[in-house]
């Protein structure tokens, strides 16, 4: 018989609290971005400015989609994974690309 040291954990997988923290500071991250990109279009809206407008959407493309098609992925069994992470990673890059246009542009 081999001597198999105790384990308190799969090595593979961090502690429960670290997930935790991380799906509280996902949901907490969202909201903040959703809260910056409602303030944006307000300002959008009250002003005429289309930088703001750009501003709005990078925020949400970079911060609720991903996070809306995890929730999907994950209450839906049946999408792929990689479709998950190509549409994630493409809203990510193009929300940047929205913001970087809004700082860029002419007012």
């Amino acid at each position: 018989m081999a001597f198999q040291p105790l384990q308190l954990w799969d090595p593979s997988m961090p502690p429960d609290w670290v997930i935790t923290f991380q799906q509280v500071t996902q949901i907490v991250s969202v909201l903040i971005g959703v809260f910056i990109a409602y303030q944006a279009y307000r300002g959008y809206r009250r002003n005429d400015s289309r930088p703001m407008l750009f501003l709005a959407l990078g925020f949400v493309l970079v911060l609720a989609v991903p996070f809306c098609l995890f929730v999907l992925y994950a209450a839906i069994p049946g999408i792929p994974e990689s479709a998950v992470v190509v549409a994630s990673q493409s809203s990510q890059v193009t929300g940047l690309l929205a913001i970087l246009y809004a700082l860029w542009m002419p007012t």
